[in-house]
């Protein structure tokens, strides 16, 4: 029995053949999504008659996958609460490491052994739509009638060519954590731009304490926490070898080489950086509102939350995750249902403020159980400028380039220019024409 990471050959069927994708799509999207070439050619190999599901008395059961590990009591909540007010429907959860879900969907398209539901990270939403691998949900969504309630960065994050593949679960971003004490023992503000910023940092970096934190790591956290440097500097991803793009690296190349940033950022992930944060080895922070309870529980200092700095402009990024529904689904309609569910007031509110997220929907953000709190209303606030990482289905090729990028640059194997311009060879073929 053929074995690849858990994936029988009696698994990988002839489905390919029977699916609106060619051999060669295939394979370049299954390696811009990290699958190996051998992986997609035993699924493209593999013979055999494809199971469907059997029908049967009792509740229906819809899958779903996600990669909340372990999933936190809202999400629970909001699976077990809807099979106790509609119990003709069973949900059935299966939690998949993040690293993991992407192939795991990939090695599903193949043997047309999907989830009825997937949880996906929204900058890959777009990318599973071109792939043919999510339903079309655009008559429904038009029927409900509520998409102008949310955020436009979580929105278009769930479209792709026009149409709807899904609908916002939840919204994070990025804000800007400091210590109070060592701010006020240095005689400095909050910064709210970037010179502001570069002035601070000067005064706090003494006695082994570093002025910044963030992740600079080769891997999607580190284009998260790029991406709104270039943003702010009137750049984006189409305009990556521009003068306003080099001037963003070139601002964090200046942080590293003036011993304001770790060069060791560029091995912390956001938990590495926020734990720099909390032992009080950097004054700022660059994170999310994910970090917030850490950083109640842990720190022993007052300390507090703002906007990003500005340059040119304000800007943060989306995160988050979707809600979609796979195309191979035998039941779309009681997905969708369970789905339209999840986005009432009650439950809503119920699974974001458990599990400390942040909404996608515009009214709730105001709503007291964000902005009581002043630091998690920067970050809900912050979504207004939040924008989404929907570059297409390339979007992973790409993150790879903008990694490569800023890594070269910062540990100075590369100028900003010399690595931006190779970055834009290899992004602007990539990029939605």
């Amino acid at each position: 029995m053929f074995s690849k990471k858990g994936m029988t050959l009696d698994a990988l069927t002839s489905a390919v053949q029977t699916r609106r994708m060619t051999r060669r799509v295939f394979f370049e999207r299954a390696a811009a999504f990290g699958l190996s070439s051998s992986v997609a050619a035993a699924a493209l190999a593999a013979c055999g008659g494809s199971s469907t599901a059997s029908s049967s008395s009792g509740p229906i059961t819809l899958k779903v996958w996600d990669y909340f590990n372990p999933p936190g009591q809202g999400f629970m909540g909001l699976l077990n609460g809807y099979s106790k007010v509609n119990p003709s429907v069973k949900l059935q959860n299966t939690s998949i490491p993040f690293a993991d879900l992407k192939q795991k969907l990939l090695q599903g398209t193949a043997s047309g052994q999907l989830p009825d539901i997937v949880v996906i990270d929204n900058p890959d939403h777009s990318a599973f739509a071109a792939m043919g691998v999510l339903a079309d949900l655009t008559e429904q969504i038009s029927a409900w009638g509520k998409a102008d309630q949310y955020f436009d960065g979580p929105w278009k994050s769930t479209m792709w060519k026009g149409k709807n593949y899904g609908v916002p679960n939840n919204s994070n971003c990025l804000a800007l954590y400091y210590n109070k004490d060592m701010f006020q023992k240095a005689g400095v503000t909050p910064p709210t731009n970037w010179d502001e910023m570069h002035s601070a940092a000067r005064k706090l970096t003494k006695n082994g304490v570093y002025a910044l934190s963030m992740s600079l790591v080769k891997s999607e956290e580190g284009t998260f926490q790029f991406l709104p440097f270039l943003w702010e500097a009137g750049a984006d991803l189409d305009t990556i070898g521009s003068s306003q793009a080099i001037s963003a690296l070139q601002y964090l190349v200046t942080f590293t080489k003036e011993g304001l940033l770790s060069t060791e950022s560029l091995n912390w992930t956001q938990q590495d950086a926020i734990t720099q944060f909390i032992a009080q080895k950097a004054a700022m922070c660059i994170n999310g509102p994910w970090n917030l309870p850490p950083v109640q529980q842990g720190a022993k200092f007052t300390w507090g939350v703002v906007p990003l700095p500005k340059n040119q402009q304000s800007a943060s990024i989306l995160g988050g995750e979707n809600w979609a529904i796979s195309k191979t689904s035998s039941h779309v309609k009681e997905a969708w249902d369970f789905i339209q569910w999840t986005q009432d007031q009650a439950q809503l509110s119920s699974y974001i403020i458990t599990d400390v997220r942040l909404p996608s929907v515009k009214s709730f953000a105001k709503d007291q159980a964000f902005q009581k709190d002043p630091n998690l209303a920067v970050f809900a606030d912050s979504l207004l400028t939040a924008k989404p990482r929907a570059y297409g289905p390339n979007y992973p090729k790409i993150s790879n380039a903008v990694q490569q990028a800023f890594q070269s640059a910062i540990s100075g194997q590369a100028t900003p220019a010399a690595a931006l311009g190779q970055a834009e060879q290899t992004i602007k073929p990539l990029l939605p024409s």
